[in-house]
């Protein structure tokens, strides 16, 4: 068959329309601040989310009873509601430090019986160098999760 064979045989033809205009909207820019998308960080929660993880350090320079877990308790408490990250990072933290504490706890009362002595350091340690991983992370938007915590508020 020929190419005008085919074209009598068949239906009407559809011609192309085309494409509308797209005109600009016309007036000021919108000026209404945006809430943050997801994965968007507000302004400060870097900041306050690595307080969360280094604030509990200073309990080691000046010691206060139940210290480690007062920072975070706080910072947590007060920015939760406004600051999404903060109040994950805050919880991350503030579950760290009372599993720290509960092996302060634990490791006392072990220095009477000498393993204490390799107890207590190592805790001290552990959480001094994971605290300082945390903060980093958190101090570069990233979620940070301890390794080794009891997850006591979720």
């Amino acid at each position: 068959m020929s190419d005008e064979e085919q074209g009598q045989g068949g239906g009407p033809e559809i011609e192309p329309q085309p494409a509308p205009e797209v005109t600009p909207p016309v007036g000021p820019p919108e000026t209404e601040p945006q809430a943050p998308q997801a994965g968007e960080l507000q302004e400060g929660e870097t900041t306050w989310a690595m307080l969360c993880h280094l604030l509990p350090l200073a309990n080691y320079i000046i010691w206060i009873p139940f210290g480690i877990v007062i920072a975070p308790l706080i910072i947590w408490l007060i920015k939760k509601d406004d600051m999404p990250f903060v109040d994950d990072q805050g919880k991350e933290s503030l579950n760290f430090q009372i599993t720290m504490m509960i092996g302060i706890i634990v490791s006392v009362p072990l220095l009477f019986v000498f393993i204490g002595w390799l107890l207590l350091p190592a805790v001290i340690v552990i959480d001094i160098v994971f605290s300082i991983i945390g903060a980093v992370a958190a101090s570069k938007g990233e979620r940070y999760r301890y390794p080794i915590t009891i997850r006591f508020i979720r």
